[in-house]
């Protein structure tokens, strides 16, 4: 391996074959119905707890918060140990197929509850399905940052991984107006019929990825990094510091909208019955916007594009707290507008996720993709817990009810909450990724220094399936 200050010239990486797109359609496969799982829990699940199970949005917000706290245990450990899983059956297969009769049942229980089912009953299903939802995500995730060495390829593998996340979650939402189940009051049948459909297709999902994406062939890890060295490590990694906390403070930004969305449609802008239409084009522009996002990244880079796509999503956030009932069609254009940016979200971020693993690898000589994605999940939970756990108790606290005529103050609470508090994150996050330091060129360097040392390239021939 190359010392720091030496100039490194002997060979340019070996060329990396771009994935078939039947692999990178098997490897995304399961993102779908796991979204469709996703956008229940963090929307409409808690308002359904909230009203129709009749507990009340403080409880449901400490719930949820308490629940994803559990993650903090669950989600190290399980990139820990999948770090360390080898075997004909691979490092991330394992854990996946493990993880799915747990999401399975946490799903049904938490979407078709009995009659009765209270507050302990959200919190240990919640638990369950946090754990179910780790044992899958992160090593899918994990197993993503593997497929490829190539700076530009990750973005490809990301994007049909987030595409397919983003698929699922217009299905989520298109299910239940196929059936009919277009009102508040029809929730707890909308929950049910996504229910049904997770609980068929994920198990098809992973069947398909098992069958057609080839799992890494890199060695398990034995311990040959201790954690007091690891911990070390990470926390000399300026690019994983800078992600990491932008990607939290970000996340913050894009959760507190997502929770606060159907209150915000409903009391602010009275208009209910377009929720359903109002997301699914939100989504569907984050889906369309993909490719421009990634070639503008081809020639800007990853961060640079990603602080120009918040910049745009602040702009037009900055443009809600004008709106009022009835404004339907200029909340259109601003669905449109930050659906936009969406794609930027999904993309670039979990791009940038692989390449700060390389640095940590030319450090290490190991590859500790488990354990960085459980990070990044921790991040990512944290902060959708914490729009919901502030969220949540900050309406009530203005005095804020679900269920009937609200005050100008806490209508006005509302729309600080969704739009303006938004903006103010976001804008923390970009000064945090300004001078990220892992160009197209930096990561081209730490790639010749990990063939060199011969941690990744058995892996090659797996990859160009």
């Amino acid at each position: 391996m190359a010392g720091d200050g030496e100039s490194i010239s002997v060979r340019d990486p070996a060329p990396a074959q771009p994935l078939s797109s039947r692999v990178l359609a098997a490897y995304g496969a399961p993102a779908l119905p796991l979204a469709a799982l996703g956008l229940p829990v963090f929307i409409h699940l808690p308002t359904f707890y909230a009203t129709s199970m009749g507990l009340g949005l403080a409880t449901v917000g400490a719930i949820l918060l308490f629940a994803r706290l559990w993650d903090v245990i669950t989600d190290p450990l399980i990139g820990f140990l999948s770090d360390r899983t080898g075997g004909r059956f691979g490092r991330r297969r394992p854990w996946i197929v493990a993880g799915l009769p747990v999401v399975l049942a946490a799903t049904w229980a938490l979407f078709v509850p009995p009659d009765g089912a209270g507050a302990w009953h959200l919190l240990l299903w919640s638990l369950a399905l946090y754990l179910g939802w780790t044992m899958m995500i992160l090593p899918l995730s994990a197993w993503g940052a593997e497929l490829s060495p190539d700076y530009h390829e990750r973005s490809r593998i990301a994007a049909y991984r987030e595409g397919f996340l983003v698929l699922g979650t217009m299905l989520a939402l298109g299910l239940p107006v196929a059936f009919g189940h277009v009102d508040a009051d029809d929730a707890g049948e909308a929950l049910t019929v996504i229910a049904i459909m997770i609980i068929v297709a994920l198990p098809l999902a992973v069947i398909l990825l098992l069958a057609a994406t080839p799992d890494s062939r890199l060695r398990a890890m034995q311990g040959a990094i201790g954690p007091i060295r690891g911990l070390g490590v990470l926390s000399r990694n300026d690019g994983f510091r800078r992600l990491i906390i932008a990607y939290l403070i970000n996340g913050i930004a894009n959760g507190l909208p997502a929770t606060l969305f159907l209150l915000f449609v409903t009391h602010r802008l009275a208009i209910p019955e377009q929720a359903g239409i109002l997301l699914a084009i939100y989504f569907l522009c984050g889906v369309l916007a993909v490719p421009v996002w990634l070639r503008l990244s081809y020639r800007f880079g990853k961060h640079r594009v990603w602080c120009a796509a918040m910049v745009w999503a602040c702009l037009w956030f900055a443009m809600v707290p004008l709106l009022g009932p009835g404004d339907f069609w200029p909340f259109l254009a601003i669905c449109v507008l930050t659906g936009i940016a969406l794609g930027a979200d999904l993309v670039l971020p979990a791009s940038m996720q692989a390449d700060v693993i390389d640095a940590d690898t030319v450090e290490t000589g190991e590859r500790r993709a488990g354990l960085f994605f459980a990070l990044w999940g921790m991040a990512t939970k944290l902060a959708l817990a914490l729009a919901v756990g502030l969220g949540f108790p900050i309406l009530s606290f203005a005095g804020f009810d679900s269920d009937g005529d609200n005050p100008q103050g806490a209508l006005v609470t509302l729309v600080v909450l969704y739009s303006l508090v938004p903006v103010i994150f976001k804008g923390v996050a970009i000064v945090f990724m300004i001078g990220f330091p892992i160009t197209a060129e930096r990561q081209h360097e730490m790639r010749l220094r990990i063939e060199q040392s011969g941690i990744e390239e058995r892996d090659n021939a797996n990859t160009s399936a």
